[in-house]
């Protein structure tokens, strides 16, 4: 049995949640998020409340899972995601472009990368992005393709990283 499955996911008054054959669907002021899910699961809304219920014993991770999915479904078009990204390097800039964000990452040639439908940046200072959205997953996606440009790299830390991400500093190599 999966215990986090178990626990109801509370549904705020400003959101409007919509159930038909396979497939759940969010509504909330930032925006609208459906999902497929199985038929090993079941979905019942009892108020302010979703319950979930497996149809089986084997299907309690997938209970767990869209459990977990449909409470961020429902954070996301209530408060959103946000991810925070620092560029460390001398030199290393970033700019804010309407879809799109420019990178200047030591390469010989700017980096232009394009944001999904869903999904903004924003560029407060050079040196830190902001990339926002309601799917946590996308947003997710974005910041992780943005970081892989330019990982940290291990001796002098340079590189794009999260927010609060801790680097291990190697020491060099000693003659």
């Amino acid at each position: 049995m999966s215990r986090i499955g178990n626990a109801p996911v509370k549904v705020p008054p400003k959101v409007e949640v919509a159930l038909s054959a396979g497939e759940i669907s969010v509504k909330g002021p930032l925006g609208t998020l459906s999902r497929k899910f199985s038929d090993h699961v079941t979905i019942e809304k009892d108020g302010e409340q979703l319950i979930f219920k497996a149809a089986n014993e084997e299907a309690g991770a997938l209970q767990g899972t869209l459990r977990a999915l449909v409470a961020n479904m429902v954070k996301g078009v209530t408060q959103g995601y946000e991810k925070k990204l620092s560029l460390v390097g001398v030199g290393y800039r970033a700019q804010a472009a309407g879809d799109k964000i420019n990178l200047s990452l030591g390469f010989s040639h700017p980096i232009v990368h394009r944001m999904p439908k869903g999904v903004k940046v924003e560029t407060p200072v050079q040196t830190e992005i902001l990339v926002k959205g309601i799917d946590k997953q996308q947003v997710g996606q974005v910041a992780a393709e943005i970081r892989a440009y330019r990982p940290p790299e291990p001796y002098k830390g340079k590189g794009v990283r999260y927010v609060g991400e801790r680097v291990v500093i190697k020491e060099t190599k000693k003659k």
